[in-house]
């Protein structure tokens, strides 16, 4: 199990230690929610009926998220971009804020995280606007399963979404699965083996206590050490010798029993059962304009109201600093541990925080 360190004996950073926090850790990775609202009700994020919508007043407009980002990049060294939810596609203004970002960031990567559905109509519009590339959640294969995972049938246009962000060339491509205890995590080697026919990167994502019912479960989830032995039934896994260096998930290469051939990659993200808080390199804003300093928190720091006044850029990164200065050490607490007794969930749910 991977711990935070030691808190650093120092007052808050200058402006030009970018998002410092106290355990020395430094984001440099930037997600930002363009939407609270999606498409898909999925059982491990949100309620059979839905939440209730940000209004559009509450929602950060693209002059506010251009400038956020150019804070971000410019004053406090972000150097990654990810575009996230609720579902980004939903949002009308979609392709000309990716064409925003883009003009006013010519290097900067731009990664979006989607469920797909729509995708085929989009996704050469997005790659031409300037995104980089994309993540897409796939949970199944099968057309019942995903209905029953997501309470929608339109696993036929998330394949689709797939398919065109593949020939957009909107890649290195990755699909984002959760296993789910009973219902689809049968499925594990199956949907490995199809991603690798088509040079997809899959990642199993353990279930977090992200869902909007509370329905969590240390005992219900499945664990990455599960996941590998469910891969184990059709191929052989070996540690990823490149560098982590900071990404969630912990990869492995992927080889047929008896052969030397690489068929590619896998990645496994364990934030519950091998948590990498020591090396978090994330900062996150919400739709509504709220620093998340980690995915478990339970305090939130508002920016919007700063970009909504007089404040300068100068104002704003100091608060967003503040904000990361007070990052907990692991999963919103002092210590690491999901399933540990003082764990208190947070009244968000995934989609309204953005991941």
């Amino acid at each position: 199990m991977v711990t935070a360190a030691t808190p650093i004996q120092l007052g808050m950073p200058s402006a030009a230690s970018g998002l410092l926090d106290r355990f020395g850790r430094r984001a440099t990775d930037l997600r930002i929610s363009l939407t609270d609202k999606c498409n898909l009700r999925c059982s491990y994020c949100m309620p059979a009926e839905g939440l209730s919508w940000l209004q559009r007043s509450q929602v950060l407009t693209a002059a506010e998220i251009f400038r956020l980002v150019r804070i971000a990049v410019d004053s406090l060294a972000v150097r990654e971009l990810r575009l996230t939810g609720g579902e980004p596609l939903v949002r009308a203004d979609l392709v000309e804020i990716i064409a925003g970002l883009r003009a006013a960031h010519p290097e900067l990567p731009i990664s979006m995280t989607s469920n797909a559905v729509g995708l085929a109509k989009k996704a050469a519009a997005l790659k031409q606007a300037g995104l980089s590339r994309i993540n897409i959640s796939l949970d199944s294969l099968h057309p019942e399963t995903f209905a029953q995972l997501t309470r929608r049938p339109f696993l036929d246009q998330v394949l689709a979404g797939i398919d065109a962000a593949l020939a957009a060339g909107l890649t290195p491509l990755k699909v984002n699965a959760v296993l789910m205890r009973g219902i689809n995590d049968a499925e594990a080697a199956e949907l490995l083996a199809w991603c690798l026919e088509r040079s997809i990167e899959l990642r199993f994502i353990e279930q977090m206590p992200l869902d909007a019912d509370h329905g969590w479960t240390r005992e219900g989830m499945i664990t990455a050490a599960e996941t590998r032995e469910l891969l184990s039934s059709r191929f052989v896994l070996a540690p990823d010798p490149r560098l982590r260096d900071g990404a969630p998930a912990e990869r492995f290469e992927v080889r047929l029993p008896d052969s030397a051939e690489l068929l590619g990659t896998v990645g496994i993200i364990a934030s519950v059962t091998e948590p990498f808080c020591a090396d978090c390199r994330r900062t996150r804003i919400t739709a509504e304009g709220k620093v998340m300093s980690c995915l478990f928190s339970r305090e939130e720091v508002d920016l919007l109201a700063l970009l909504r006044s007089d404040a300068d850029d100068d104002a704003i990164a100091a608060r967003w600093q503040q904000a990361m200065w007070a990052k907990p050490k692991a999963h919103g607490m002092d210590h690491v541990g999901l399933d540990s007794a003082d764990y208190v969930q947070s009244e968000r749910s995934m989609s309204a925080i953005g991941g």
